[in-house]
């Protein structure tokens, strides 16, 4: 390995340890303790350092966002592949979509909830975020009307992402959780209601 391989893997790897650092500090103690001179301690490199690979904690955010939509697009390419039809597809998407944003909360807050200049929807979005919206897509779009496609796959993720939010915030009963997913699902399915 050529020293200028060194340095670029060592550089690499740096620049993971400051992303893994922030989603974990972000994730025991909230985004509001994430500062570059609490990074700077943890990973044990001087601020100028952490600079070199981040503009700031807003681009820090952005790197735990993006790494995030490519770990959801990876978890709903999962629960899609392994359903048997349509429906099941649906509802299994829907369960890993949840399960992604209430095992990841830092994360989750990264990609969704806080500033981000990550653009979305556009030719310039990265590859991750379009891979977690086609994986959305590919199954939403399966169950709507040809035109509304698009347009339902985005009312179906900002219903989950209401839920998700919902939720965490305490602003829905704890004992409902999975009752009101399986609704929501068969709803947008446009199943009849279970018995009983």
């Amino acid at each position: 390995m050529s020293i200028q391989q060194r340095r670029e893997r060592d550089r690499a790897q740096r620049h993971q340890l400051i992303i893994d650092t922030a989603r974990e500090l972000a994730e025991a103690e909230g985004w509001e303790a994430v500062t570059t001179r609490r990074l700077a301690e943890r990973i044990e490199y001087s601020q100028p350092v952490l600079y070199s690979h981040f503009a700031g904690k807003d681009a820090i955010v952005a790197a735990v966002a993006e790494q995030g939509f490519a770990e959801l697009a990876a978890r709903l390419a999962a629960a899609r592949e392994g359903a048997a039809d349509p429906s099941e597809a649906f509802a299994a998407l829907a369960g890993a979509y949840c399960a992604f944003a209430h095992a990841n909360p830092a994360r989750y807050d990264a990609m969704f909830t806080m500033a981000s200049d990550l653009p979305f929807g556009t030719a310039e979005s990265p590859a991750a975020l379009k891979a977690a919206f086609g994986e959305l897509a590919q199954v939403f779009g399966q169950v709507a009307d040809g035109a509304e496609a698009e347009a339902f796959t985005e009312v179906a993720w900002a219903s989950l992402h209401g839920l998700v939010t919902l939720t965490r915030g305490g602003r829905l009963r704890p004992d409902l959780r999975e009752r009101r997913l399986d609704l929501l699902v068969r709803r947008l399915l446009k199943e009849p209601p279970a018995a009983g």
